[in-house]
């Protein structure tokens, strides 16, 4: 009986010792780095390095890389306004020819349509009644200028007669300058008729009147409404709004890459020319503008832009494009982690926050990563499909 219960007793401390010796080897592969073959695990892969050659498996060191960053902002696109006029008649009358169509292209001084207006008529009228009133003055004044070195006259009558003769020179000076302003001139026979002309080379953009229709004038004091638009669009603007934290980022010269609705797949190139001095109180936004070139006309005024702005670049840590993995909703990467006590190579899939600047061939590294780990920068689709 007592021998049973010391072979007993035996048998325990040998499965004590075992269990012992099990655990201690579990801590040595734990703080040596190697795992077991058969402890694999979820988002682990493990190759030979014949299976990696096979597989086009290529590891890379991460490391900082210079980023050219962009900044997006929304943008509206306007006229070059040195190379636009908005045309309204300075004067109140009945449309009575039409010029200019729209499309047609026109050169500086080229009317663009005829205004039958009184206005006109009152202006010339003005224009001959100062001109002959200045000779009248003129006259007197001389006379009094004789008769007063004769001894027969004051000197005040000299006086009032060269003040009357001033004051008609400077009402035929005021009526010559608006006379100047509606083309209208002095004289026996007084026309009617206000020419629209056009102040600039350019393509007629839009026009707003038909024969026969009243318009009102500018000087008249009414609501007058624009005529003609004339301007050019083989180079337009685009006027962005930037935020103010991004201010600092944005530099004269930047260039620009602009996308529109109209053109999905096609991109419009650009520099910025100015950045203004204040901020909208409401929106705590900058205006900047960006001058475009558009040969073939396809970007239009008042049309909608995302405006892609190149600001300065800068080193960051920094992934490859095609080091990253789109799961559902989540970005993931293979980092090579070393080799298992089989002697296979260990990849592990991580996920990672990377900021995916548009058409950037590199994406800056927000978290999950670090300087120096062994990224891998292609084969993580077949990777993938091993765990």
């Amino acid at each position: 009986m007592l021998a049973i219960v010391l072979r007993t007793r035996s048998l325990g401390m040998i499965g004590a010792t075992m269990s012992l010796l099990a655990t201690v080897a579990c801590h040595e592969v734990a703080a040596s780095g190697k795992v077991g073959a058969l402890a694999v695990p979820a988002d682990e892969a493990r190759l030979t390095p014949a299976q990696v050659a096979d597989s086009k498996v290529v590891v890379e060191a991460l490391t900082e890389r210079a980023i050219d960053d962009t900044i997006v902002a929304t943008g509206r696109i306007t006229f070059d306004d040195l190379k636009v006029a908005h045309i309204y008649s300075p004067v109140t009358g009945r449309v009575t020819k039409i010029d200019a169509q729209v499309g047609q292209r026109v050169v500086k001084g080229e009317a663009l349509a005829t205004i039958n207006s009184p206005d006109i008529g009152d202006v010339s009228s003005t224009l001959g009644k100062a001109q002959a009133d200045l000779i009248a003055k003129q006259h007197a004044y001389e006379r009094q200028k004789e008769l007063f070195a004769a001894h027969a006259t004051s000197q005040k009558a000299l006086e009032d007669a060269e003040d009357d003769y001033r004051k008609a020179k400077a009402e035929l000076d005021r009526a010559q300058a608006k006379a100047f302003l509606l083309h209208a001139s002095g004289g026996a026979s007084f026309s009617q008729s206000y020419t629209l002309l056009a102040p600039l080379d350019g393509e007629i953009i839009a026009r707003d009147l038909s024969p026969g229709v009243e318009v009102r004038g500018l000087y008249a004091g009414s609501d007058a409404k624009e005529l003609f638009t004339v301007g050019e669009l083989d180079r337009i603007w685009i006027l962005a709004d930037l935020f103010e934290a991004d201010l600092a980022r944005v530099n004269v010269g930047a260039k620009v890459r602009v996308t529109v609705v109209s053109y999905p797949h096609e991109d419009f190139e650009g520099t910025v020319d100015y950045v203004a001095n204040i901020l909208d109180k409401e929106t705590r936004t900058v205006r900047v503008r960006c001058t475009l070139p558009n040969p073939k006309r396809l970007l239009k005024p008042e049309m909608y832009a995302t405006v892609a702005l190149s600001v300065d670049a800068r080193a960051v840590l920094a992934i490859p494009k095609s080091a990253l993995l789109h799961l559902g909703e989540s970005t993931m990467v293979f980092v090579e982690i070393g080799e298992s006590v089989d002697r296979k190579i260990r990849f592990e899939r991580r996920p990672v926050s990377v900021d995916e600047i548009d058409g950037a061939a590199f994406y800056p590294v927000q978290h999950g990563l670090e300087r120096g780990e062994h990224l891998v920068i292609a084969g993580a689709e077949q990777l993938a499909t091993m765990l």
